[in-house]
């Protein structure tokens, strides 16, 4: 007579970290208790931006990172969306750029001072307006300057010209449902998209064309950064947590 195992087995299930002191953590911040699935932070080797609540409309705080220890709930924020932000990403090309996407449909850009905020910033670089519903995305290209990627709930992923405040490329046929996720390939040529249909895809965004799709059957999919392969985290059909590394050549992970 078997028994089913009640506990999985882990090398890691005994292992515990050492949490640091008080003193070298942000403590006290009210961090956005939107509901999107978001880290709701960023970090360069500057700044720490967090996402957080406000009331009429959207804001994000950045801290210097050696800033640590109780932040004042006066501390000023970039407040210039009218809905909730729910993405933010710091431009790989310059520590005082970062990128926010907000409900209020819009991708507005950031300037943020030398030695961080004194006062709360309203009036944002540029601000993109191309998607009709919320974005959740936004996601700097890795080798190309002023190239920002949008995804938005309305299934459309658009890769911006920051400096002329134009759409580069408009991809509004490829993702039949909600996107989840999206990153770059290592040069930038391509980039691969977790979609709500349980499919991942890695789009040629110059030439508008998928290269490779595959249904993972999972409920949930994320692409991360990927080299010659590509690497997802998600769910198995038992809701078990996975992880998955495949080739391009795959046409997605197995």
């Amino acid at each position: 007579m078997s028994f089913r195992k009640v506990v999985r087995q882990s090398k890691f299930r005994h292992v515990f970290g050492q949490p640091v002191k008080n003193d070298q953590c942000y403590d006290d911040i009210r961090v956005s208790r939107v509901t999107w699935d978001s880290s709701f932070c960023a970090v360069n080797p500057k700044f720490v931006a967090v996402i957080v609540e406000a009331s009429g409309g959207g804001a994000f705080m950045v801290l210097p990172v050696l800033k640590t220890g109780r932040i004042d709930k006066s501390y000023p924020t970039v407040c210039g969306h009218t809905g909730p932000v729910l993405d933010i990403d710091w431009c790989p090309h310059n520590d005082h750029v970062i990128a926010s996407g907000s409900e209020d449909c819009t991708v507005m850009v950031w300037q943020i001072p030398e030695n961080g905020l004194t006062q709360p910033l309203t009036e944002p670089v540029v601000a993109l307006e191309g998607h009709s519903k919320r974005v959740g995305i936004v996601t700097w290209h890795p080798t190309a300057r002023n190239v920002l990627l949008s995804a938005g709930c309305d299934n459309i992923v658009i890769v911006w010209n920051v400096g002329t405040a134009e759409e580069l490329y408009h991809l509004d046929s490829m993702h039949p449902d909600l996107i989840y996720n999206v990153s770059w390939s290592h040069d930038g040529s391509l980039f691969c998209s977790a979609c709500k249909d349980k499919s991942v895809r890695i789009v040629d965004p110059r030439r508008g064309v998928v290269v490779a799709e595959r249904d993972t059957g999972a409920r949930l999919c994320v692409p991360s950064s990927w080299l010659d392969g590509r690497f997802t985290t998600g769910f198995s059909r038992m809701s078990e947590r996975q992880a998955a590394l495949g080739p391009v050549s795959w046409g997605l992970c197995g």
